[in-house]
């Protein structure tokens, strides 16, 4: 059994900076997530993986 859990979803991002309302009518407040060079974030409240597409640019900062 592995002691870390899977994201309930991954979604490929095309800028290191991302957001993330939880989708849907369920969801939660939209935040503004920043990968800040790790080529992924999850987020704080619904656990969505948001990862930097293969071949996309890191930003230059927000």
């Amino acid at each position: 059994m592995s002691n870390s859990l899977e994201p309930p979803e991954t979604v490929e991002a095309d800028d290191e900076v991302v957001s993330c309302d939880g989708g849907g009518a369920l969801g939660h407040p939209r935040v503004w997530l920043n990968m800040e060079g790790k080529g992924q974030i999850d987020c704080p409240y619904c656990d969505r993986r948001f990862v930097l597409r293969q071949g996309a640019r890191a930003s230059a900062g927000h």
